[in-house]
């Protein structure tokens, strides 16, 4: 073959190549988002639709409502995927202040809503949303921004460690004024494990961890709910038909899905039989449903985020995106743990949705919108299968 003809096929080669499909983000974490955001919207429908229409009138009501908080974190996912997540460095002390401010506007008679014994949903007409979902994404937005400033200082006390102390201190006690004992936890564990991430004297953590416990252990103590619990969670069975009935339920209904389940649709626990069933306890529905196959499926899906989570963290081009990358990866596998934990009477009940599958429009929203910034961060990273003329890492 002559010079220009190998020459030739080399040019033919390389435009073949640009015109490949250039993913500028994680299709593997784009994909497991999607699959958990349309299989929630389905389990919702199969668990709420007896209810809705017993209750309600209308057994479409959850199920309309959840389609479109759906819609709706699928577009707030694609607008954080096309704005790009340094641009939300700027507006990470303006949110941290809203934030804060609806927090305490929960409170206020009339633009608060209680139910279930907690003060944590507000009202603005036809709307009804949680302000701790904004909370937790401001605060990982803020703490993200803050270290990433302060990495040279991170191990000094008073300008690596006490800021991030004070901060999550004004939360806490907002968030416990509700109360959100479970929300509460997951923010201190969110950011001790960022601030152990950047560096942070374990010290400073070990001590204050060891402040904490002892406040913690007496807030359940003082409080009969919490107490209540605890005990039931080291033995749900001693009380079935009271205290225990939820998470026995809960368990009856992993019990009878066996390996592929009763049959989507098909759930006798929904039959007013596991209370919150479409909500906290959606996973128990899914398991009666689908079996051991399903739940695995739920499963191996937030795993795949987790994974891709950590590798967009990894593969940031800036301490910003790899904080706020672990962060939002953090709050999604924690939500997860939690929720997943409470249904299979690993931890104590608690009242925290299933990120992407929970009945909940704040939840899908918030749940959809931290998965679009962390895939903006996988694109800011690099991409993925990034082909083409001068597309190189």
């Amino acid at each position: 073959m002559s010079l220009s003809a190998a020459a030739g096929t080399r040019v033919s080669q390389r435009r073949a190549e640009s015109m490949r499909p250039v993913f500028r983000y994680d299709p593997v974490l784009l994909c497991a988002v999607l699959l958990l955001t349309a299989f929630g919207v389905v389990m919702v429908y199969s668990a709420s639709a007896v209810y809705a229409s017993a209750r309600l009138g209308d057994g479409l009501w959850f199920f309309k409502r959840q389609a479109l908080g759906a819609g709706l974190g699928i577009a707030a996912l694609l607008l954080a995927m096309k704005i790009g997540y340094r641009r939300l460095e700027e507006l990470a002390v303006p949110l941290l202040v809203l934030s804060l401010v609806l927090l305490v506007l929960v409170r206020v008679p009339g633009l608060g809503h209680a139910a279930g014994g907690a003060q944590r949903w507000m009202r603005l007409g036809p709307i009804t949303f949680q302000p701790s979902e904004i909370a937790k994404l401001s605060l990982i937005l803020w703490l993200a921004r803050s270290l990433a400033k302060k990495q040279d200082r991170i191990r000094l006390f008073s300008v690596g460690f006490l800021p991030h102390l004070f901060m999550l201190g004004l939360f806490t006690i907002l968030l416990m004024l509700e109360p959100d004992f479970g929300t509460t936890v997951v923010l201190c564990v969110l950011t001790f494990a960022l601030l152990f991430v950047a560096g942070a004297r374990a010290t400073y953590l070990f001590g204050v961890l060891g402040a904490l416990l002892p406040i913690a252990i007496f807030a359940v103590w003082r409080s009969p709910y919490r107490l209540q619990r605890v005990l039931t969670f080291l033995d749900p069975w001693k009380d079935p038909q009271g205290h225990g009935y939820q998470t026995v339920e809960s368990l009856l209904g992993f019990g009878a899905g066996g390996s592929l389940g009763v049959g989507l649709g098909e759930s006798h626990q929904k039959l007013f039989f596991l209370p919150a069933a479409h909500t906290d306890f959606i996973l128990s529905i899914v398991g009666e449903e689908l079996g051991f196959a399903g739940v695995a499926a739920v499963l191996i899906l937030f795993a795949v985020i987790v994974w891709r989570g950590l590798k967009a963290a990894h593969a940031a081009p800036d301490g910003f995106g790899c904080y706020l990358a672990l962060g939002l990866t953090l709050l999604l596998s924690l939500e997860a743990i939690v929720n997943a934990g409470m249904a299979l009477a690993l931890l104590p009940t608690k009242g925290m949705a299933l990120p992407f599958l929970s009945y909940g429009m704040s939840s899908v929203i918030s749940s959809c919108l931290a998965a679009g910034i962390l895939l903006s961060i996988s694109g800011g990273a690099g991409g993925f299968l990034q082909r083409g003329v001068g597309a190189q890492r």
